[in-house]
C-alpha cells in the first residue's frame, strides 16, 4: 500500500473511531441529560402519553388525567385548582412540575421502583402503564373552611393533628388555577406564567410552607413563656416585671406595649397574666433575663433552622444569632429577625398540645397502584420533644387563659376549651402589621392545632391586631375539625 492510500485508510479509521466514540456518549454518557432536556419532545411525549396517576383527598381527584386526542395522549385536569393548588403545585409541558407534581412525581408517572414489577407485566400484557395513586391527609372540609375563612385576604392557613402530624389544610393566598399552565397550547402557557410569576401579588407563592418568612410578632412569646419555664425555672404564677415602657439598653428608643396601653397598674403581674394580654415591656424584660442563649437553644427545640420535607420542602424558620441585650428583647417577642413559617407555628402549638412532643408533618397519607395494592403508608413519627410534658401543660393553661380572658377572645367556641394566642407582627415603617393567631383544641383533648397569618392586617389594615383578624379565621377551621 503507497503512502496516499495510508494517510487516508488513517483518517477513514481516525473518524470511524470518534464517530463511535460520539455515538457512545449520545447514546450512553448523556442519556439521561438528553431524556431529560425539556426541549426532547420525545420525552414530553412518552411522558404524557403515560397515564399519570391521580392526586386524591377525602377519596375524591383533585389532580387526575384524560386522553386526548393530541400527540401528548394525556391532559392534566385540576378540580378545585386554585383551592388546592398551594398542595398540588402544576405539571406543564413548558415548565415542568411543582408541588406534589414534583415531589411525588416518580409515584404518579408510574417510574417509582414499587412499580417494576407491574411495569414488567404490563410490557408483557401490552396494557398501558398507569401511575399510581397518591391519597393525601389533607380533609376537603377543613380545607374548605380555612379557604372561605380567609376570604379575600393574603395570608395562609395551615392545620394539623397534633398526635400525628398529618396536615388537614393548607391554604394559601392569592392563588392561581394550575389548569392555565397544564394547557397543551404553548403560547398559552408561556403568557399565562408570565402573568403569574410577574405579579406582585406573588400567587405561586405557598406562603405557608415556603416563599417570604414572616416575623412572628407575639405567636413567639410562647416559646419564650416555655424558656422561661423549662430553663428560667419560673412558674404561671411568677410576678414578672411588667412596666408601662422600657428602655431599652445600649439604646435610645422605648418599647411600649400594644396601642400605648398599661399591662399592669401596679408595674408587674405573673407571666400567666402577662401572657394573656401579650404584654410587649415584661416579655422583653423576660427575654433580656433569659439571655439570647436559651431563646436560641428553645427555638432550636421547636425546629427552627431545621430542614424539612413533607414531603414539600420547607423554608427553616430562622432565630438571629450573636444578639446584643436591644435585639434580644425584640427578639423575644418575635419582632427584630425573627422569621417563621405559619407550619412552623402550627408545630409548636401542636407540639404543646401533644404533651410536648412534636409530631413530623406530612402531606401524603398513601400510596396505592392501579390494582388498590398499598405501595406506600405513612407512618406517624416523632419529630423532637422541645419541651417536658409539664411545661406543656402549663403552655397550655396560659393559652386557654389567652383565649378566655386575654387577647384571644375571639377564638372562644361554646362548649370547647380553646387554647391559643395572638399576634400583631409589625414589618416596616409605613406597613399595616401581620395579623397572627395559633390555637389548638379542645385543649384537653386535642384534635387540631392552627396557625393563620393574615398579611398587612388584611381588612382592617393599620388598625388589624391578631385577635381581631386572624383568630376568628382560626375559629373557623377548629369548628370545621370538631363539627365532624
Amino acid at each position: 500500500m503507497n503512502a496516499p492510500l495510508r494517510r487516508l485508510a488513517g483518517v477513514i479509521t481516525v473518524m470511524f473511531l470518534a464517530l463511535m466514540m460520539a455515538a457512545t456518549s449520545v447514546q450512553f454518557f448523556q442519556a439521561s441529560s438528553l431524556n431529560a432536556d425539556p426541549r426532547n419532545v420525545r420525552t414530553l411525549y412518552r411522558e404524557y402519553g403515560t397515564y399519570r396517576g391521580p392526586i386524591v383527598v377525602g377519596g375524591t381527584p383533585i389532580a387526575y388525567s384524560v386522553p386526548i386526542d393530541d400527540p401528548y395522549g394525556y391532559q392534566r385536569i385540576y378540580a378545585d385548582g386554585p383551592l388546592y393548588a398551594p398542595v398540588t403545585g402544576f405539571y406543564s409541558i413548558v415548565y415542568g412540575r411543582s408541588g406534589m407534581e414534583l415531589a411525588e412525581n416518580a409515584s404518579l408517572n408510574g417510574t417509582v421502583d414499587s412499580l417494576f414489577l407491574q411495569r414488567v407485566d404490563d410490557l408483557i400484557t401490552g396494557r398501558t402503564s398507569q401511575g399510581a395513586t397518591v391519597e393525601l391527609t389533607i380533609d376537603p372540609v377543613v380545607q374548605q373552611a380555612a379557604w372561605d375563612a380567609l376570604g379575600d385576604q393574603a395570608g395562609a392557613v395551615v392545620a394539623l393533628d397534633p398526635t400525628t402530624g398529618a396536615i388537614l389544610a393548607m391554604v394559601s393566598k392569592p392563588t392561581y388555577d394550575p389548569n392555565i399552565l397544564a394547557s397543551h397550547v404553548k403560547a398559552d402557557v408561556v403568557a399565562n406564567w408570565t402573568a403569574l410569576t410577574t405579579d406582585p401579588a406573588r400567587p405561586m407563592d405557598n406562603r405557608a410552607i415556603a416563599g417570604n418568612t414572616y416575623p412572628p410578632g407575639s405567636v413567639f412569646k410562647i416559646i419564650t413563656a416555655a424558656a422561661a419555664i423549662e430553663i428560667g425555672g419560673l412558674a404561671a404564677d411568677t410576678v414578672i416585671p411588667a412596666p408601662d415602657e422600657l428602655q431599652l439598653p445600649l439604646s435610645t428608643n422605648t418599647l411600649h406595649n400594644y396601642g400605648g396601653h398599661r399591662c399592669s397598674p401596679t408595674g408587674e403581674q405573673t407571666l400567666s397574666e402577662s401572657f394573656a394580654i401579650s404584654c410587649n415591656t415584661s416579655f422583653a424584660q423576660l427575654g433580656m433575663d433569659l439571655g439570647a442563649p436559651a431563646l436560641q437553644q428553645m427555638a432550636a427545640n421547636f425546629g427552627f433552622g431545621r430542614d424539612l420535607e413533607i414531603p414539600l420542602k420547607v423554608t427553616p424558620s430562622y432565630f438571629p444569632e450573636s444578639l446584643d441585650a436591644p435585639q434580644t428583647a425584640l427578639a423575644a417577642i418575635g419582632q427584630y429577625d425573627v422569621r417563621v413559617t405559619p407550619l412552623q407555628v402550627a408545630m409548636v402549638s401542636a407540639a404543646i398540645a401533644n404533651d410536648g412532643v412534636m409530631m413530623r408533618p406530612y402531606l401524603v397519607s398513601r400510596v396505592i397502584d392501579s390494582d388498590l395494592t398499598v405501595l406506600r403508608e405513612t407512618t406517624p413519627t416523632q419529630l423532637a420533644t422541645p419541651i417536658s410534658a409539664a411545661t406543656a401543660s402549663v403552655l397550655t393553661d396560659m393559652m386557654v387563659e389567652s383565649v378566655n380572658h386575654g387577647t384571644g377572645t375571639a377564638a372562644r367556641i361554646p362548649g370547647v376549651t380553646v387554647a391559643g394566642k395572638t399576634g400583631t407582627a409589625e414589618h416596616g415603617a409605613d406597613a399595616p402589621p401581620h395579623a397572627w393567631f395559633t390555637a389548638f383544641a379542645p385543649a384537653d383533648t386535642p384534635q387540631v392545632a392552627v396557625a393563620v397569618i393574615v398579611e398587612n392586617g388584611g381588612d382592617l389594615g393599620s388598625e388589624a391586631t391578631g385577635g381581631a383578624v386572624a383568630a376568628p379565621i382560626a375559629k373557623a377551621v377548629i369548628q370545621a375539625v370538631i363539627n365532624q
